[in-house]
């Protein structure tokens, strides 16, 4: 059988019956028509004749042939051996050519987080305080930027679940409904600072957005009254940290970090902090504890009698 249509029918399998979202599977398919385009290129063009040589090379021509890092190159692996463990499962193979194939293991890397200043000044640079009413005149779009932010901030979302929130997802103004990787769905709570700027939005700026389209559900609008995009969101985020001049690399995923962070170091345990972050696993979530210990480690330096040398 051609291996596209095989390909096709996997990435329909996680489609439907895992449930995963439009960016996951974009990202399996970038990376699945690589792997097509390497078994092309060696004249194979049937799964029995895929050896785990094979897709050792490949993995091998990730990093040599375009340059991968071993993040990446685990990453598309990993796509791969799900592909190869499907067509066992379906009966398309009799062996499983990738179940031996280890993808190399990428560089712990501790998340980027900033200061809880740094975090506050960012928030005052993205767009006026809900109570500024000469402000708000002055720019109501920034209303919108802020309560992006602030959001962000407030209960730890990716930018795509935060673009992707419905106003039906608005639980009450104290809670918001979240959906994860898998359309995985949680419930969150949102802290007052965010609750305000939220208000202000819904109030002042969103009825206004929302004449110029064509009545999305969406909570957040860009200028034309349409779902407003991550890229959007980026660009948002970029424009605040220069202005606050931040000298560190800030994004939306800056803000989960420091979220996960700052609640680890105000006390909070790591399995509320999963749940709160929709891990599917504590042991993601425990990373950001090695930021807290170093903390830790700090002020028992300075501050315990016996530990100063």
């Amino acid at each position: 059988m051609d291996l596209q249509k095989l390909i096709d029918g996997y990435l329909r399998h996680l489609t439907v019956e895992r449930g995963m979202s439009k960016n996951t599977i974009s990202a399996y398919r970038r990376d699945l028509a690589r792997y097509l385009e390497f078994l092309k290129d060696r004249a194979i063009e049937t799964p029995e004749k895929i050896t785990e040589l094979t897709v050792s090379d490949f993995g091998q021509a990730l990093s040599s042939r375009w340059g991968m890092s071993a993040t990446s190159v685990a990453r598309v692996l990993s796509g791969v051996r799900g592909l190869h463990k499907y067509w066992l499962i379906e009966g398309t193979t009799l062996n499983d050519s990738a179940a031996r194939v280890k993808p190399p293991k990428p560089p712990r890397r501790l998340p980027k987080a900033i200061t809880i200043d740094e975090v506050e000044r960012l928030l005052a640079a993205s767009g006026p305080d809900a109570g500024d009413e000469d402000a708000i005149a002055l720019d109501p779009i920034k209303v919108r930027d802020r309560a992006i932010l602030e959001l962000l901030y407030a209960t730890g979302g990716r930018v795509s679940e935060i673009t992707n929130i419905d106003l039906d997802d608005l639980v009450d103004p104290t809670l918001i409904r979240l959906f994860g990787k898998g359309s995985k769905e949680r419930v969150v709570p949102v802290g007052s600072f965010a609750q305000r700027a939220l208000e202000a939005y819904l109030v002042r700026v969103r009825p206004t957005l929302a004449v110029l389209g064509r009545g999305t559900p969406a909570l957040f609008l860009n200028q034309r009254g349409s779902r407003l995009s991550r890229q959007t969101v980026w660009q948002i985020i970029a424009q605040a940290g220069e202005k606050a001049a931040i000298q560190k690399e800030i994004s939306p995923h800056t803000l989960r970090h420091s979220f996960a962070t700052h609640l680890l170091e105000g006390g909070a345990d790591v399995r509320v902090v999963q749940e709160l972050l929709g891990h599917s696993s504590v042991a993601t979530t425990q990373i950001y504890t090695l930021i807290t210990v170093d903390a830790l480690r700090e002020v028992y330096s300075t501050a315990h009698p016996r530990a100063r040398r």
